[in-house]
């Protein structure tokens, strides 16, 4: 006998319950790419002068 006309019960039972493999998704079609903000404009641009707001100094807060 050879193995590949040899099936079981249980074999043909799972094959034809479950059939095949679904197919394999891409992952360009997984993901979305779309903008951070909805006009595509940056909403928190770095401004130089006012970068001190964003971050706490101690010499700063005693006032050297």
């Amino acid at each position: 006998m050879s193995a590949e006309g040899v099936m079981d019960a249980a074999t043909a039972a799972r094959i034809e319950r479950f059939g095949r493999l679904p197919e394999r998704i891409r992952s360009e079609d997984m993901t979305v790419s779309k903008p951070a903000t909805p006009d595509g404009t940056v909403a928190d641009a770095y401004n130089p002068e006012r970068s001190w707001n964003y971050y706490s100094c101690l010499a700063l807060d005693l006032g050297l």
